[in-house]
């Protein structure tokens, strides 16, 4: 699914510029993944479609957010730990963690890998159309061995 999910965002600017639900499954069989596959990334993104319109109103800036103990085991802590960096340097909003957190929940259980996490952002960010800065950009495509440490 993730694999599915990588590939729409290469390949579409923004969410409405992908085609309909049909001609998109076509494609992206034609490009070589499995019908479940597909049919679960599809599934996903009419979620995040949902929430999106959803969108919870965004707490007060004193609130503090508590999480489930189903968050906290399907988050992980590789995956709570960057959800929490990316919120208190403000890149994440309230109401973008909480998209995120309704997306996490529709994974089979997890925790779920830190890459997967990182996709699952960017795919949030993808499907509100907001832009992630370029540094955390950089963050969401970076993978640890490729890192330097100094």
């Amino acid at each position: 699914m993730f694999d599915v999910l990588v590939y729409l965002y290469e390949n579409y600017w923004r969410p409405d510029a992908c085609p309909d639900a049909g001609q998109l499954m076509r494609k992206l069989s034609a490009v070589g993944f499995e019908q479940d596959e597909i049919s679960e990334a599809l599934a996903w993104l009419d979620g995040l479609q949902l929430a999106s319109l959803e969108a919870p109103v965004a707490p007060k800036a004193q609130s503090a957010r508590v999480f489930s103990e189903m968050e906290l085991e399907r988050l992980g802590p590789d995956a709570l730990g960057f959800l929490q960096f990316l919120a208190s340097a403000g890149v994440l909003s309230a109401t973008l963690r909480e998209v995120v957190l309704d997306r996490v929940s529709a994974l089979p259980a997890g925790p779920v890998a830190l890459e997967d996490f990182k996709v699952v952002l960017l795919m949030v960010f993808w499907g509100m159309g907001k832009e992630p800065d370029a540094l955390i950009l950089d963050e969401l495509f970076v993978d640890d061995e490729d890192r330097v440490v100094h």
